[in-house]
């Protein structure tokens, strides 16, 4: 048995709540950035520090990604009305955040390209001068990171809309099922790119450090060498879980099953079912139920009230003789 609703359609709108909060903070934090990069940059080539120089390409890269972040918050709010997205603009921000990632990878292969290059042609380095502009970096990517850190709430910002043949949808907001569903990634990937920016600075201080108290100029590209594989692993981190969600992978097994148990408590069988990541916040289910009883699309929708309180919730219902 088929039933249809019909009901007024609504948005498809699942981006975060904090969508332009967030946004904001990724252009306050591109803009200042941007000032730091250059004086960086210019300090490492005068005063000859291979890690004062690699944090400034670095943060230049940073910004390239951050640019990339607030690209995709601009467009996902532009294009949130547009039909052609079926389930709205709430992914624009892990494509950046996968973007982003791609991005981080690559200037991590690049410092430790350099560090290589450096220790293999060692170049005089003046310690003093390196050392000022290192430290002013690491103040400037602190306040980067304290900026562009993601609130500890959810974000809870539902929309949804009905439609015919056998559907139905639970526009309730969704509960803290799972753990990474409400992270928005598009912050979280401007937020990783400061974090390396910060660690890259604290690196370069103790290269310059050691080798102005003890002569060891060897710390230079060898630090360079460490700091590459740290930024490497963030780079895998952030692309696995935003490449994840680009994929519809399942974000919460638990909840999966929750509503599994849920309906086949009711005697019903389960034929298909599948929930994934719409947006930060959001979660997008459909169930598909072979029933012996004359239930309607209504009474399922009643059942998962408690369980499945997922952003966008279609319900499929088919009377079977058997089950």
């Amino acid at each position: 048995m088929n039933e249809t609703l019909n009901a007024t359609q609504k948005s498809h709108d699942f981006r975060g709540a904090s969508h332009a909060r967030n946004a904001r903070r990724v252009r306050i934090v591109l803009l200042f950035s941007c000032a730091m990069m250059v004086g960086e940059i210019a300090a490492g080539h005068f005063y000859g520090s291979m890690a004062l120089l690699a944090d400034g390409w670095h943060m230049a890269t940073h910004l390239a990604a951050l640019g990339i972040s607030l690209l995709a918050y601009t467009f996902a709010e532009r294009q949130a009305s547009n039909a052609r997205f079926s389930f709205g603009t709430g992914k624009f921000g892990d494509l950046g955040a996968y973007t982003s990632a791609v991005v981080l990878a690559i200037v991590a292969l690049g410092i430790g390209y350099e560090a290589v290059d450096r220790f293999l042609n060692p170049t005089s380095i003046r310690y003093a001068e390196a050392m000022a502009v290192a430290a002013l970096g690491l103040t400037v990517n602190i306040v980067a990171a304290l900026l562009l850190q993601e609130d500890h709430g959810h974000d809870h910002h539902g929309h949804g809309h009905d439609q015919g043949h056998a559907h139905a949808h639970d526009h309730t907001h969704a509960h803290d099922h799972g753990h990474d569903h409400h992270k928005d990634l598009n912050l979280r990937s401007a937020y990783v790119h400061m974090l390396a920016d910060a660690a890259t600075s604290v690196l370069a201080m103790a290269a310059i450090g050691c080798g102005w108290m003890f002569g060891w100029a060897f710390l230079d590209p060898v630090i360079g060498l460490v700091g590459a594989a740290v930024i490497l692993r963030w780079a895998y981190l952030l692309m696995k879980s935003s490449g994840a969600t680009l994929l519809d992978a399942q974000p919460n097994i638990a909840l999966t099953e929750a509503i599994r148990a849920e309906i086949e408590a009711l005697g019903d069988r389960v034929t298909d079912l599948h929930v994934w990541r719409v947006g930060p916040g959001h979660l997008a289910g459909i169930v598909s139920i072979a029933t012996t009883e004359s239930r309607d699309v209504d009474f399922y929708r009643a059942a998962l009230t408690g369980v499945a309180q997922l952003s966008h919730l279609t319900i499929e219902v088919e009377v079977r003789p058997e089950v």
